[in-house]
């Protein structure tokens, strides 16, 4: 009688249309899940140079480390493909367990070629994990898809700061080789996950008709592709050479590594407010705004200096990373049928544009400087409006 209760309470595709009720206790419990998961998976960056040092590694083999973990990614798609068929709610209970003891046994591994398989392996969980969770967050977020989008991403932007800070903590308590305890963290996660969610999308769907879903695919994705490659050549140049670039005009390294923080914490406001703003407003007005704001900031940032720059990164932090929530619940709103697998390939896409724009940007940078990089990736993301006034139809909020 009360697993029937439960499962009364949880929204469910009716004749292709869903329960309107937002699912406010379990959306955060998705979004927890995400944030430790996202702090285990933030760990590398941080344990990079002990690792280096420990295996006697060049920083071309050191830096490889990370695309490796990456590489799952064009996994994707076929894991929202099995998520599909199966219930979606053990990908994402089980993997800020299984995430969380992969990467901390990292401190143990006796060479490089076992330590680059436990990363592909890690890679595996956090793909594991992303292609599901967002359409989970979807189906229970009834008509404020943007709001749960909002946030779940805003869960993983906040684990994705604390991570390098636990592992810095855990490494200077117990050693690299110690930080396998910091696991323990990961699977008390999982069993709040299990106890949470154990109810929700317990029968899965009919198996997913991939000829049919085709059609919508093609009208979503091909905007989609040019609005995130546009885009994503200004947010790689603050993700990744923001640093880089603040300390060739000559800032102090703690100085250029705050900025890159403060921007990434920015970026939590904006996660949060971006979502629910577009369930009113609409995804495309938000969309636009999001990306004409830091591409204008970015102009100004230029040409300024000091602490000049300072409001000018939290700007470009709550707009540019308010855009990822939104285009995720582009893609749910437009495949209402197929949440995971759309999302698996989403998340393909953008691993395959961040590499693309770091290679791009880096080349850019050796060629002609990285403030032309910048000043380049800003007239990107304005050419990328347009194209979000190609993607199909609208979603109109509460």
């Amino acid at each position: 009688m009360a697993d029937q209760a439960i499962e009364a309470a949880v929204p469910r595709t009716v004749e292709g249309a869903e329960v309107e009720a937002f699912q406010t206790g379990q959306v955060v419990t998705i979004s927890f899940g995400h944030f430790v998961h996202d702090v285990f998976s933030g760990f590398l960056p941080a344990l990079l140079p002990l690792l280096i040092e420990r295996l006697s590694l060049t920083l071309t083999m050191g830096g490889a480390l990370s695309s490796i973990m990456q590489a799952p990614a064009v996994l994707n798609p076929f894991i929202g493909y099995v998520a599909e068929r199966a219930s979606l709610r053990y990908f994402i209970i089980l993997a800020p367990g299984v995430t969380a003891t992969l990467m901390t046994l990292t401190g143990i591994m006796p060479g490089y070629a076992p330590l680059a398989l436990l990363l592909f392996c890690v890679g595996v969980t956090v793909a594991a994990f992303h292609a599901p969770a967002p359409a989970m967050v979807a189906r229970i977020s009834g008509r404020q898809v943007g709001k749960g989008m909002s946030i779940f991403m805003a869960g993983g932007e906040l684990g994705r700061t604390v991570g390098p800070l636990l592992a810095v903590w855990g490494v200077s308590m117990w050693g690299l080789e110690g930080i396998w305890r910091l696991a323990a963290i990961g699977w008390g996660t999982s069993a709040v996950l299990y106890l949470r969610l154990r109810h929700v999308a317990a029968r899965p769907g009919p198996p997913p008709d991939l000829r049919a879903m085709f059609p919508s695919a093609r009208r979503l994705f091909g905007p989609m592709l040019v609005v995130v490659i546009l885009r994503g050549f200004l947010l790689v140049s603050l993700a990744v050479y923001l640093p880089t670039f603040l300390e060739a005009e000559g800032a102090a390294l703690w100085a250029a590594g705050a900025a890159l923080s403060l921007w990434e914490l920015a970026g939590v406001a904006g996660a949060l407010t971006s979502g629910p703003i577009s369930d009113r407003v609409g995804r495309k007005p938000v969309l636009a705004v999001t990306m004409a704001v830091p591409a204008a900031l970015m102009l100004v940032f230029l040409n300024v200096e000091g602490w000049l720059r300072v409001p000018l990164l939290l700007g470009m932090g709550v707009t540019l990373l308010s855009t990822q929530p939104v285009l995720m619940a582009t893609v749910q709103d437009q495949m209402p049928e197929h949440r995971a697998i759309a999302n698996g390939i989403f998340m393909t896409i953008m691993f395959a544009v961040q590499l693309l724009a770091t290679l791009v940007i880096g080349a850019a940078g050796d060629a002609f400087g990285l403030r032309a990089a910048f000043f380049g990736s800003a007239l990107a993301a304005f050419l990328a409006i347009p194209a979000i006034f190609w993607l199909p139809g609208e979603h109109t909020g509460v």
